[in-house]
């Protein structure tokens, strides 16, 4: 889609309040920034009068593709030029609010220096600064492909559509924030993708009211389910290859220009513990991995409420060889568990925080050095357990093993709302907290879809990608929660088959 269609799309205009009434009103009106450069141009037939935004034109489209051939070739009207100039998106307007939009994202207005008709030639060059393509850094994976998402949508774009060159995926574009402008871009496969979870998220997507959009989780919270639940309900990710495999199982993306990141949706809990890097191993050892992950989350939030709750009221549970370690630890202790508990945690995060916002090298020798040096001089001033702080350290360690980062945040945050329970009533507290935790997950939805498929609804065939990852001649199905317009990937019979070479084809 060309910028002249682009910017039908824009339904508010960032000088909405102005009267703009002429193409000279509209011009004098931008002509009031410092950076709007307006110079005359002598040609051999005429002169004319430029008019730009200078950090929003490409510079060097303007000289070579507007200048020059301007100087080389005479002409006599606006008309002329259109063929002179060799610029993809170039016409003639007499629209104000047209032009209005058009010089906000890079295009050059030209006029006869002695106009008579209130009309202007418009091309359009911006300046894009592109980043260059990267490895992922935040899903980093040993095997693999080492691209990820940059800051331009036409790049991210380009990126997926060269893993499926297929016609039958398609783009939908919208213009999101009444003054960034923003486009986002939904995709998805015609021939797989559930129609109702496209319709959802096409009308989501089109009803946002907001002023600005600076990155994708700007519409990851606004086109959410429930909005007050701390757990995320769409995956974002930077890894190409992950939202190829996801459109061919018949989900949809959403891509943002300016974000790194692209949101998947629907998603399911599972789908968190799982990553893509599983799928470049062999299907035991993936398993175990993705195994390993799921329980370090629930030893990451109820390490430190056991140990809370035990102490507190259950030490007839504790044997007896491992009370006398218990006792000698806690022996100078004078605050209660969860007092201590309270005290590392915290510290936990406050290095935690202080490691993500300073400079990388200096984050990673704050994060070492001061966990040694305070976790060391807590234990020998007395302040807390030698115990505690090896439980607190393996739970802050367990909560880095999830592969997607969003899921990371929450698992920080509700680890204390059961420390707090576990000071209550202890274990029985501790039961009821998570009975409501599991309720909450229960009424969660990702775009209208079950959050805990396939444990709820139970789908005994979407298990083979779940909580553990069977061969892929298991996998010719794609997942019934999704409800797609094709179940089928591939045959599973001719996918067992091992042909030698001497068997033929």
């Amino acid at each position: 889609m060309g910028w002249f269609q682009l910017k039908r799309k824009i339904k508010k205009n960032i000088f909405e309040n102005v009267a703009l009434r002429t193409v000279s009103q509209t011009l004098e009106l931008h002509a009031r920034s410092d950076d709007f450069c307006q110079h005359k141009f002598e040609t051999k037939t005429d002169v004319l009068l430029l008019s730009y935004y200078q950090p929003l034109i490409n510079h060097i489209k303007l000289e070579r593709l507007l200048i020059e051939p301007i100087k080389e070739q005479p002409f006599t009207t606006l008309e002329n030029l259109v063929n002179i100039i060799h610029v993809e998106n170039i016409k003639i307007i007499e629209n104000p609010h047209e032009l209005n939009e058009l010089l906000l994202i890079g295009a050059v207005a030209i006029r006869t220096a002695n106009a008579t008709s209130d009309k202007c030639l418009v091309a359009v060059i911006p300046q894009e600064e592109i980043r260059n393509i990267t490895i992922p850094e935040v899903e980093f994976s040993v095997i693999g492909p080492k691209e990820a998402f940059v800051e331009s949508i036409d790049v991210n774009i380009n990126l997926v559509r060269k893993r499926l060159p297929t016609p039958n995926l398609i783009s939908k574009e919208f213009i999101v924030g009444s003054l960034s402008k923003t486009k986002v871009i939904v995709m998805y496969l015609e021939s797989v993708a559930n129609e109702d979870n496209v319709k959802t998220m096409l009308q989501r997507i089109s009803s946002i009211e907001i002023e600005t959009i600076s990155d994708s989780s700007y519409i990851n919270q606004l086109i959410e389910d429930f909005s007050n639940s701390p757990f995320p309900q769409f995956i974002d990710t930077e890894r190409p290859d992950r939202v190829a495999a996801v459109l061919a199982e018949g989900k949809i993306a959403v891509f943002v220009n300016g974000s790194p990141q692209v949101i998947t949706a629907p998603t399911t809990f599972i789908e968190f513990f799982s990553s893509f890097e599983d799928y470049f191993l062999g299907w035991q050892i993936a398993s175990a991995f993705r195994l390993i992950r799921i329980f370090a989350v629930w030893f990451s939030i109820f390490a430190t409420p056991l140990y809370v709750a035990i102490l507190t009221y259950h030490t007839e549970i504790i044997p007896q060889d491992l009370m006398a370690t218990l006792i000698l630890s806690r022996d100078q202790i004078p605050f209660p568990p969860i007092i201590e508990a309270i005290f590392l945690e915290i510290t936990i995060e406050l290095l935690r925080e202080a490691g993500a916002r300073l400079p990388t090298k200096v984050g990673q020798t704050i994060g070492i050095v001061g966990g040694i040096v305070i976790g060391t001089a807590a234990v020998e001033a007395g302040l807390t357990s030698n115990v505690l702080l090896i439980f607190v350290a393996l739970a802050a360690l367990a909560s880095f093993t999830t592969p997607i980062y969003s899921i990371t945040n929450t698992i920080r945050i509700i680890r204390f709302p059961f420390l707090f329970a576990a000071q209550l009533w202890g274990i029985v507290s501790l039961t009821i907290l998570f009975m409501f935790l599991l309720v909450h997950l229960l009424s969660i939805k990702s775009l209208n879809r079950p959050y805990l498929a396939p444990i709820y609804p139970f789908k005994f065939s979407d298990l083979k990608d779940s909580f553990i990852r069977l061969p892929f001649h298991f996998q010719s199905t794609r997942p019934d929660e999704l409800q797609t317009k094709r179940t089928k990937k591939f045959s599973k019979e001719k996918a067992k088959k091992k042909l030698d070479i001497d068997e033929g084809i």
